[in-house]
């Protein structure tokens, strides 16, 4: 065998390991690109609270049972269900034991009723161990609507919460998790963890190959002296270590990372991203809002009308623990705090700096962002951390990114049209309506 054939076997072992190296991190790129699903700037559809579309639509139409569907996740879904018993009773055929009119009046203010001595509203808060539902501010269009709601979903089967077959829970304005989905995430890791032992199995065989043709071609006679100077070669990784160009690209390497790790440190000076503080109570969004689908503004309950998302008191916590797992140890902190008037010291996690302004109705209601697109799976939480860097260049990114929903809103038509006529093709997005001038957050 002449050297130009040893030659040739060697490039063939090395482009069999790069195309194998290739194919693993193209594999655990789909794996990465799989886990982030759902988190995408603009990617989700918005849950706001519809509070005008019941009294513009008929009581049974489907406007209005969307609407009511809204505003039964954001209101009632923590304390009742449709078909099951839950804090308080099933809502079940509840227009045929109740007129509309007294229903009105007992979501608007339940304590009323019961004190001024109603047969029924008093019925109902003794068979549940006398507790007071909470008062709410809502329309005569928006109850009728959340009956509306009800009424539909009658006889639809048991549970508060919407699952699929084989999959997770699904959250408010996120498509839930399918059987599907967790096995396509699963196929990929077992595909690259098949490609992983494949390749090692190959390099280790074509390792074993070359040193039994070495061994073979050793044998040989008929060999000249440039093919016996290959075979017989040996690396002197002395020399290589002692030699100037290795030392030149171990110098300039440890340069480059040096350099890098530095600029990295100071680009990071003040950022939290992955911050995940003990909190005084060991709340978990999981189970709350995972698990159980309680909707973000139930607790919070300014982020859809308020700059700020307001942080819940004690007594919404009550609204549920009153009753349910009254036992607990983490409870119990909620009682002494109530006890001694004192706010539960919760620890911020997410904060921007005071230069910054950041309204959450104006991203939640009116450009509909989810929660999970700046907070990640926040159902997915047992301990919250900040999920998103929050830095000025990711909120100039999603602005950039993310479209206007211009549609039947004739304030944006002249723009959208200039826009076209400069910009043909491409979408009209925040950017394009200002949102990454320097006045729009800081002023």
């Amino acid at each position: 065998m002449s050297s130009y054939r040893l030659r040739s076997f060697s490039h063939w072992l090395l482009a069999l390991f790069l195309t194998f190296t290739a194919v693993g991190q193209v594999a655990a790129q789909d794996a990465a690109t799989v886990s982030k699903e759902g988190v995408t700037p603009g990617a989700t559809a918005a849950a706001a609270p519809a509070a005008a579309a019941g009294s513009a639509a008929g009581a049974g139409s489907a406007e209005a049972i969307a609407a009511g569907d809204a505003l039964f996740k954001g209101n009632c879904a923590q304390c009742h269900a449709v078909n099951d018993v839950v804090v308080g009773p099933a809502l079940s055929g509840i227009d045929k034991r109740r007129p509309l009119p007294w229903i009105i009046k007992w979501v608007k203010n339940s304590s009323k009723m019961v004190a001024s001595g109603d047969e029924y509203a008093v019925k109902i808060f003794n068979e549940y161990q006398k507790q007071q539902m909470p008062s709410f501010a809502l329309s005569d269009a928006e109850i009728t609507s959340i009956v509306a709601y009800v009424k539909s979903e009658e006889g639809k089967g048991g549970g508060a919460t919407a699952k699929t077959d084989g999959g997770t829970p699904a959250v408010d304005g996120q498509a839930p998790t399918t059987g599907d989905d967790a096995a396509s995430g699963k196929y990929v890791n077992v595909v690259l963890i098949v490609l992983i032992v494949v390749l090692i199995v190959l390099v280790v065989t074509l390792v074993i190959i070359a040193n039994i043709m070495k061994d073979v071609l050793r044998g040989r006679k008929d060999l000249d002296g440039r093919d016996v100077e290959i075979l017989d070669q040996k690396t002197d990784w002395m020399g290589v270590l002692k030699s100037g160009w290795f030392k030149g690209i171990v110098g300039t390497l440890f340069v480059l990372v040096v350099l890098y790790e530095s600029i990295q440190g100071i680009m990071a000076v003040g950022l939290t991203q992955g911050y995940q503080p003990a909190q005084p109570i060991a709340f978990s969004h999981k189970l709350h809002a995972g698990e159980h689908q309680i909707n973000c503004a139930y607790c919070h309950t300014s982020v859809y009308k308020s700059k700020s998302a307001n942080i819940p008191s004690a007594n919404i916590c009550m609204n549920c623990h009153s009753q349910i797992k009254t036992t607990s140890p983490e409870i119990k902190k909620i009682y002494r705090a109530i006890q001694r008037q004192q706010p539960i010291q919760w620890v911020r996690i997410h904060n921007l700096p005071d230069l910054a302004y950041f309204n959450h109705s104006q991203h939640t209601q009116v450009g509909g962002i989810e929660c999970q697109t700046c907070h990640g799976p926040i159902q997915n939480m047992d301990v919250v951390y900040q999920y998103s860097a929050l830095t000025m260049g990711w909120c100039i990114n999603c602005h950039r990114e993310t479209p206007l929903n211009t549609k039947g809103n004739g304030y944006y038509d002249n723009l959208v049209k200039l826009h076209n006529e400069a910009n043909a093709g491409a979408p009209f997005t925040v950017s394009s309506n200002g949102g990454t001038e320097c006045s729009k957050c800081h002023y």
